[in-house]
């Protein structure tokens, strides 16, 4: 994963195995029980690299509704949560599900338990992914039957699936006698199956975490996940991006340079670190974004556009000078310090406060590591009065504040905000909130219009009102 003329032909390989190989569900010309045409190579290229292009696609949406960024243009459909229909996203989605489908079926006739597990603990990442922002969606019809009109899938149906395909990838990528092992094809971790195990195990805890809400949840079922997930930043899930092929997020920086607007900074997400409302200037502020021409940091207002500051300059946005928008800069799937802030919330909930105060202050430290934060800055940040609260002060509150902060720019970050009810400091629905909303925030996408067009008879009625399962108070 050093060369990036390497990586950048290999991706362009397995481009073409995915072109040539694999199909969505809407494709029935091609033989779904014959992906002969697919090396598991390609398939493992092109599935690694993808979820990172959909974590960015779906990120590039929920920032909105969390606030991280705003539109500099007013009432923008999706800085004020209208119905957007978003097919490019459930495609980016479907088509990488289809792949993994192929890759799992391929690797199980080939005796390669490697590929097997790895594609296993991908298929559940993105599969809750969709989950977590559609609800009910196809999933048993969706891949090798031929039909246009898929039967959906319950949503909490389908989390007991993705629990289960965590299970048995991790316990498939351990067995020994693999004929194929990983190798330089994998764009995530090199073809490091410990790392492999450990996403499985930190990927458990992320979603029974997720049913915080629920009689069900289990907070030490999610502590004995995150005993055996990642131990240290170096077991990130990400991919690292190169000159050929840029971060995303480079892409939008660079096109606000050249006025196709974007990546402007939510008034929320500046005021929560530069001191408005915590009272502590977080030192991450500087990985996050540029000052203004006039050397501050200044937000965006959701719904409202750019107000009396017309000038570009006179705001805050992404900018290739900061951390996750440099143009080789990696795209985060999966990360330890979110996983500090999972065992955080889990063993807050226990009644393990001790264990809570230390995994919430190591998944600040482990964060400002990530971002290359000096020293001397983090130390006094750590050690202010607003974050060194000790353990007996500790609350959910400052667990969900610190972890908003390092799921910047993730879609992990909207399942938090729902479960958290949107209780952030200081956060208030957009100026010029879609009416139908009736003043609240929103709980859910709506389907893609290829599905209300094409199975209609399957497709559930919903609002952006309407909850996922776990989404419950």
């Amino acid at each position: 994963m050093k060369n990036p003329i390497k990586i950048f032909f290999c991706l362009f390989i397995g481009f073409a195995v995915l072109l040539s190989g694999c199909s969505d569900y809407l494709n029935i010309n091609d033989d779904p029980n014959n992906p002969t045409d697919a090396p598991l190579t390609g398939l493992m290229t092109s599935t690694t690299f993808e979820t990172s292009q959909g974590v960015f696609s779906l990120g590039n949406t929920t920032s909105f509704y969390v606030q991280y960024l705003a539109s500099p243009n007013p009432a923008s459909s999706t800085d004020i949560q209208e119905p957007v229909r978003y097919d490019g996203t459930w495609f980016t989605f479907y088509d990488m599900m289809t792949d993994l489908a192929v890759m799992q079926q391929k690797a199980e006739d080939e005796g390669a338990t490697e590929y097997l597990g790895a594609a296993k603990i991908l298929m559940a990442l993105n599969l809750a992914t969709v989950v977590d922002v559609w609800g009910d969606i196809p999933y048993d019809e969706a891949f090798f039957v031929e039909t246009l009109t898929p039967a959906y899938n319950d949503d909490q149906e389908l989390y007991g699936k993705v629990m289960t395909l965590l299970q048995e990838g991790i316990a498939d990528i351990q067995q020994e006698g693999s004929t194929q092992s990983i190798g330089e094809d994998d764009f995530i971790y090199g073809g490091d199956i410990t790392k492999w195990i450990k996403l499985g195990h930190m990927l458990e805890a992320r979603y029974l975490n997720h049913l915080s809400g629920l009689s069900s949840y289990a907070p030490g079922d999610v502590l004995a996940a995150v005993d055996q997930g990642m131990v240290a930043n170096d077991d990130d899930a990400q991919v690292i991006y190169f000159e050929e092929e840029i971060n995303p997020w480079a892409d939008e920086a660079i096109d606000n340079a050249n006025l196709l607007l974007g990546g402007w900074l939510s008034e929320q997400i500046i005021n929560h670190l530069d001191g408005t409302t915590y009272g502590v200037f977080d030192p991450r502020m500087e990985a996050f974004t540029d000052t203004t021409d006039a050397g501050t940091y200044v937000g965006t207002r959701n719904g409202a556009g750019r107000g009396d500051a017309p000038e570009q300059g006179a705001r805050s946005v992404l900018t290739t000078n900061t951390f996750y928008a440099q143009r080789t800069s990696p795209l985060l799937i999966a990360t330890y310090a979110e996983q500090k802030f999972i065992e955080a919330e889990a063993a807050f909930r226990d009644g393990q406060t001790s264990r809570a105060y230390q995994a919430y202050l190591g998944g600040i430290e482990a964060h400002m590591d990530k971002m290359g934060i000096e020293a001397s800055a983090k130390n006094d940040y750590m050690t202010s009065p607003a974050v060194a609260v000790g353990e007996a002060s500790l609350t959910i509150d400052l667990i969900f504040k610190e972890k908003y902060t390092a799921m910047y720019l993730h879609p992990e970050a909207w399942v938090d905000a729902r479960r958290y009810d949107y209780q952030y400091k200081g956060m208030e629905v957009p100026v010029n909130l879609n009416p139908d909303l009736n003043g609240q925030f929103i709980r859910r996408l709506v389907y893609p219009n290829s599905e209300t067009q094409r199975n209609s008879a399957n497709v559930p009625e919903v609002t952006l009102s309407d909850r996922i399962f776990w989404d419950q108070q």
